[in-house]
């Protein structure tokens, strides 16, 4: 048994090394998008704002979405990295349950794990919110994203979409915004 709480407390401390937002208890579950459609969510979004979490690192990130095959949404996550190189990330994002369509789980191929991708908010045209939230042992960790088909969004849907958030719990005063200034970005939008 000490074993166990020597490593959760090893890796907790790394988490918050990163600044990953850690909470106590169990995973919320709020309400997502009422009749999801995933063929209008394709297509790019850019990152915005996040809850910072350590496998993402860069700026000017992008979420490329595709239909793999029916059922199967494909995955590009982009980012510039600090050394001025382009990461990229490929995997599928499938409903597990097709009565609840915005609850996505994503694998991503580098390592086979799977995350839960809950679209709970968006219009499709502008603007997405996105939740995740993962449990180690009596803690949780958040994971969120607000979304935008533009390089920034307006105050007033960032402020409501971050109320969303905070609403289930969610620190939204840990929330990071993505830098997407179109000079910075230029090497990821060629």
């Amino acid at each position: 048994m000490k074993a166990i709480q020597v490593i959760s407390l090893t890796l907790l401390s790394v988490l918050a090394a990163n600044a990953q937002v850690i909470m106590p208890g169990k995973c919320p579950t709020p309400a997502v998008q009422e009749n999801f459609d995933a063929a209008r969510y394709l297509g790019k979004w850019f990152d915005i704002q996040k809850v910072p979490q350590p496998f993402q690192k860069g700026e000017c990130s992008t979420a490329l979405y595709s239909l793999k095959s029916p059922g199967v949404v494909g995955v590009l996550n982009r980012e510039l990295l600090a050394d001025g190189t382009i990461s990229s990330t490929d995997g599928s994002a499938t409903a597990k349950d097709p009565s609840e369509p915005a609850k996505l789980e994503v694998t991503f191929i580098e390592n086979g794990r799977s995350s839960p991708y809950w679209v709970l908010s968006t219009d499709y045209d502008s603007h997405a919110l996105v939740y995740s939230c993962s449990e180690i042992g009596p803690v949780r960790l958040d994971f969120a994203w607000i979304l935008s088909r533009e390089h920034t969004l307006p105050e007033q849907t960032m402020v409501d979409l971050r109320g969303v958030l905070a609403s289930f719990g969610v620190h939204v005063d840990k929330m990071v915004s993505t830098k997407q200034d179109l000079d910075f970005c230029s090497p990821m939008y060629q």
